[in-house]
């Protein structure tokens, strides 16, 4: 049985991508996924443009912004910060392996420092009434998962994290690149599975190399939730299936087309203050994936969708090249 059916099926945060337009397009395509923003650092977000960093289009709910940092004061602040803009959520970020990240002394570096990141989720907690919730990796470089794991998950619980989202890979941050991170270290969901069975009632949300909603599945027979990365954003027509698959709903249209027609009204808005049409179309790329036509779209988005006047008119004829994707349910 399900704690929290919220966290049944939720979209990965990734920087420089899943930025509120792309959230917009995903929210088309589900109405009961829990969207992520792209990891915002604690300074950015306490110093920087709030409306730009922060802003988003009410449709995104249920939306939970999640944050980088260390300092427990500054993780409380931003914490602050996001509530009062709206979000439903706020997730610390223990999980990214970039070179940047670890430069910042936050992201999985903080997998090596438990007691530092319950400490920064007990401040977070005092400042906001929203769930606080941990996305991390089983465990880093010659770490032992089974330790590594087990001792972050029961100090960020006991001081008092909602939830855990757990990326089922270690992340090597001496020797791999960010993009070998998301790859080559071997994937182990049993680990995850048995942190369930030892935290019954903690929701745990499960990520990291999986497909698409018929592989999300057996997890759920597990774990409480599936998190999508990769898959959500490279081929988004698999969102479609959510809401039919794992909750028993009609999706809010019934096709990609249909999905992308509904995107048009907040596109036009965009454009009219501003807005690149490729900033809102490149998030469309693998929409129609597999299809006769789905090449003749991609190429027509990049070729005119990148030029300064493009405007509406181009996704029309772009999606007129291509047969329509609906809804497929098992």
């Amino acid at each position: 049985m399900l704690i929290n059916q919220s966290y049944r099926f939720c979209t990965a945060p990734m920087m420089d991508w899943t930025d509120r337009h792309c959230r917009v397009f995903h929210r088309l395509l589900s109405r009961r996924a829990r969207l992520y923003s792209e990891m915002l650092t604690t300074g950015a977000v306490i110093h920087g443009d709030r409306q730009r960093l922060l802003g988003f289009d009410a449709s995104e709910h249920p939306l939970a912004l999640q944050l980088g940092g260390s300092d427990p004061r500054d993780l409380a602040n931003a914490a602050k910060i996001g509530e009062d803009f709206g979000y439903d959520e706020i997730n610390l970020n223990v999980g990214c392996p970039s070179d940047r990240v670890k430069d910042g002394r936050f992201g999985a570096c903080l997998m090596a420092e438990p007691q530092l990141v319950a400490e920064g989720v007990a401040a977070m907690k005092r400042a906001v009434d929203v769930p606080v919730t941990v996305k991390c990796r089983i465990g880093i470089d010659d770490q032992d998962p089974e330790v590594a794991l087990d001792t972050l998950a029961r100090a960020v619980v006991a001081a008092g994290a909602d939830v855990l989202i757990v990326h089922a890979r270690k992340a090597w941050l001496n020797g791999l690149s960010p993009k070998e991170n998301r790859d080559v270290p071997p994937l182990d969901y049993d680990r995850v599975y048995r942190l369930k069975a030892s935290l019954p009632d903690v929701p745990i949300v499960i990520n990291g190399g999986i497909a698409g909603i018929a592989e999300s599945k057996p997890h759920l027979a597990h774990v409480d939730g599936v998190m999508l990365g990769r898959a959500a954003y490279q081929e988004p027509w698999r969102l479609l299936a959510v809401d039919p698959e794992l909750f028993g709903e009609p999706a809010p249209h019934p096709s990609m087309t249909a999905a992308l027609q509904a995107m048009m009204p907040y596109i036009e808005a965009q454009l009219a203050q501003g807005t690149r049409l490729h900033s809102i179309t490149r998030h469309f790329v693998g929409a129609y994936h597999g299809v006769p036509g789905a090449r003749a779209f991609r190429r027509h988005l990049a070729e005119q969708g990148v030029k300064p006047d493009a405007g509406i008119e181009v996704l029309r004829e772009a999606i007129a090249r291509v047969e329509d994707r609906v809804v497929e349910v098992a």
